[in-house]
């Protein structure tokens, strides 16, 4: 399979392909993954009932994916990068602030992702904790260096893999009587806790929104925007809803799931753990190689907005996301054994530059554009 050769410029119409069912696959294989996992098991490790952290859960994921799949429309017809979309808004310099903000925020999940695989890598592989941290990051930079259709081609393979894991899970999990007043709405209940979890599942589903339109770009300019909304909609909201909701149930039944996932899930496979873990840790590569194409594809803005730049040459590709692939290994590294706080802090942290970044977003684009702007303004300086 061929490196990808566009980046941050508009494909042109006679490079579009694929249908708007890639859109389900490839992010419902992104949530189906132990990333996705942990952020169910938060309402639980905040001290909310499992009924209330279900609720939560639920609340937040329609809310978010609800922002996220309307950003998702906008890739097939305007064919850019979500990010360089931001400049109708806040123009070629001023977008470079949400623009940075962008890039730390994926950076600081991809090392999160990192961390959450260590132990499962670890389980396989007779490595040390910073080799298996740095084992992972490689990969996911190879794989998001190829880029475009090598991540949407994993996204379909991996949501039958992983979707079978989690189905099989879920179903052992309950079979095992849940604690009890676990789903009694009358005990178990804090507001804080309540509204925490409620803004770290709306977080996690919203926080695709900078980089969704960078996955339906290469889609054909004619197809229906309903499409393009519901699979976004669809594989986001029960990718994510699924998963979280099963991270909740693990979280009750058996400490260790927040600390070390990937070996929570294997324990249910016996002899077929270290299968099982392979599939995990594929999961988690997809969704990790989707934040690094990301992460360089936001930097690139920002740089090629300075130097006046239509095109990234694949040898600065190479360099840029290198670099970014290094510093989320070095901040993994460096967080490893105090992640639980650290995760939760990014979920909440990411909402302040969400929430108004996605409003003045669709808001141009759905009320006072509505959809018509001219691509070539987007790279004039």
């Amino acid at each position: 399979m061929d490196v990808e050769k566009r980046s941050i410029e508009f494909v042109p119409l006679s490079e579009r392909y694929g249908h708007p069912r890639r859109l389900f696959t490839i992010w419902f294989s992104a949530n189906m993954q132990v990333t996705t996992l942990v952020v169910g098991t938060l309402g639980i490790v905040a001290g909310l009932s499992l009924a209330w952290t279900c609720i939560a859960l639920i609340l937040g994921c329609v809310i978010g994916t609800v922002f996220m799949a309307a950003h998702s429309t906008q890739g097939p017809h305007l064919g850019i990068p979500q990010m360089i979309q931001s400049r109708a808004q806040f123009g070629v310099f001023g977008a470079g602030f949400p623009l940075l903000i962008n890039y730390v925020a994926f950076i600081l999940f991809t090392a999160a992702n990192g961390v959450v695989m260590r132990d499962a890598i670890k389980s396989f592989i007779d490595v040390g904790d910073n080799t298996a941290i740095i084992l992972f990051g490689l990969v996911s930079f190879i794989i998001g260096f190829i880029g475009y259709e090598l991540i949407h081609r994993l996204g379909a393979i991996m949501s039958a893999l992983s979707g079978m894991i989690f189905l099989v899970v879920a179903v052992l999990a309950l079979q095992n009587p849940l604690p009890v007043g676990a789903m009694d709405l009358n005990q178990g209940f804090a507001l804080a806790a309540f509204a925490l979890t409620v803004t770290q599942a709306a977080s996690w589903t919203l926080g695709f929104g900078p980089y969704v339109a960078d996955y339906s770009r290469y889609l054909p300019a004619n197809i229906s925007s309903k499409q393009t909304f519901w699979f976004s909609y669809l594989g986001n909201l029960l990718g994510a809803g699924l998963v979280m909701l099963l991270g909740a149930v693990l979280a009750t039944m058996f400490t260790d799931v927040t600390s070390n996932p990937g070996n929570a899930i294997a324990s249910f496979f016996g002899p077929w753990g270290k299968v099982a873990m392979v599939i995990v840790v594929l999961g988690v590569l997809e969704i990790n190689s989707l934040n690094l194409y990301s992460a360089y594809m936001s930097a690139m803005t920002i740089f090629s907005g300075m130097r006046g730049m239509t095109r990234i040459s694949r040898k600065t590709k190479f360099i840029a996301m290198g670099l970014s692939a290094f510093a989320a290994t070095v901040i993994a590294i460096a967080t490893q054994y105090d992640f639980n706080a650290y995760f939760a802090d990014i979920l909440i942290a990411q909402v302040y530059f969400l929430v108004p970044w996605s409003s003045i977003n669709l808001a141009d684009y759905y009320l006072v554009k509505k959809g018509k702007y001219v691509v070539e303004d987007m790279y004039s300086v």
